[in-house]
């Protein structure tokens, strides 16, 4: 199958009746949470109450976590899109290895949002390997009605001051990576998936910090006059529309996900039965 023929959402007819994935795909999901919708319904909150980047470590060795499902816009044109998602009978782990296998093709990527995720690769070329951290994918999704080509850049939670060694004695994972456009050399945020073990299975929160004092050129150089205009129409103006696609998008697609993952993973994960 060709790139350009694959280019859509979802799995095709000869897809659902070739791919070995396809016993996994859901087309049908599952309504947003109550609290993402409350937080939805309530708007932008004070940036006071979604702490930054700086935050990071706190955020990831918190006994109790404050910080809710919440948006808020900083006067630096910042956007903060926070996201809780409680994923019965799946472990860290899971996720840890999800990030590493689903990246290579498409239609694994697929299965992770049916109506929104188009196409996915490595930027190195390559295909199967057992991490993520230190590479780049590169995917094709929609938030909302946009079609957006992204680079997400893998790096490891000490990149953020993350206790690598308390993290992985409790148990939990940090999926952290600097994210931007894929046809522009510019860095337009950061990411972090905090996934702990919780009784019964496991709880993720997703932190997303976009645009203001995030944005960088990818190359570490200043922005050329070109690349300025082009980022002025990336992020004209916070407003609430683009924060609450993502807010929707990454709560349907980790809650989507959370109810295959167990069954995936014992089908292609370590050991599994492919």
């Amino acid at each position: 199958m060709s790139a350009k023929d694959r280019l859509h959402p979802g799995y095709s007819a000869v897809e659902m009746a070739k791919s070995p994935y396809a016993r996994f795909f859901r087309p049908e999901m599952a309504p947003l949470p109550a609290h993402v919708r409350e937080a939805i319904l309530t708007g932008p909150v004070a940036p006071e109450l979604t702490p930054g980047l700086e935050a990071a470590p706190a955020l990831v060795s918190a006994r109790d976590w404050q910080t809710g499902t919440a948006l808020s816009f900083c006067p630096d044109g910042e956007v903060r899109v926070f996201d809780r998602t409680e994923m019965p009978n799946v472990t860290p782990a899971m996720w840890d290895w999800w990030f590493a296998w689903h990246g290579s093709e498409a239609l694994r990527y697929k299965l992770w949002h049916p109506r929104a995720h188009v196409d996915v690769g490595w930027k190195d070329g390559r295909g199967d390997l057992e991490h993520y951290v230190g590479r780049t994918s590169h995917v094709v999704e929609y938030i909302g009605s946009t079609r957006l080509s992204g680079a997400i850049r893998f790096v490891a939670p000490s990149s953020l001051g993350i206790d690598e060694t308390a993290l992985e004695a409790s148990g939990a994972v940090a999926i952290c990576a600097r994210i931007g456009p894929a046809d522009m050399p510019l860095e337009a945020g950061w990411l972090l998936h905090h996934i702990r073990p919780v009784p019964g299975g496991s709880e993720m929160r997703s932190y997303f910090w976009l645009g203001g004092r995030h944005l960088a050129s990818r190359s570490g150089g200043a922005f050329s006059s070109g690349l300025l205009r082009r980022t002025a129409k990336l992020f004209p103006k916070a407003t609430s529309v683009p924060a609450v696609e993502l807010l929707v998008h990454c709560a349907q697609e980790m809650n989507h996900l959370a109810g295959i993952l167990p069954d995936v993973y014992e089908a292609f994960g370590p050991g599994g039965k492919k």
